[in-house]
């Protein structure tokens, strides 16, 4: 069963939530999937994603929040 890894970087300063989450992507098994809270669209971390074949959604929810869904392509 695959498992959710989330990390909640609505109340983090940058660079942490990127930070973390590269480093949690490391460590990605093929059918686990990282959940990141941003209050922001992230477009360096999406850079990154897209050139180390990763896919992704991203939901912006009523609060502002964006649930950003990663696994590896």
């Amino acid at each position: 069963m695959p498992d959710e890894n989330l990390i909640d970087g609505r109340n983090m300063s940058p660079p942490e939530p990127l930070e973390l989450a590269l480093t949690a992507l490391d460590t990605l098994a093929p059918d686990d999937e990282l959940v990141l809270l941003l209050y922001c669209q992230p477009q360096p971390l999406f850079s990154m994603l897209r050139q180390n074949g990763y896919k992704w959604v991203e939901t912006v929810q009523d609060d502002g929040t964006h649930e950003i869904r990663i696994r590896k392509a």
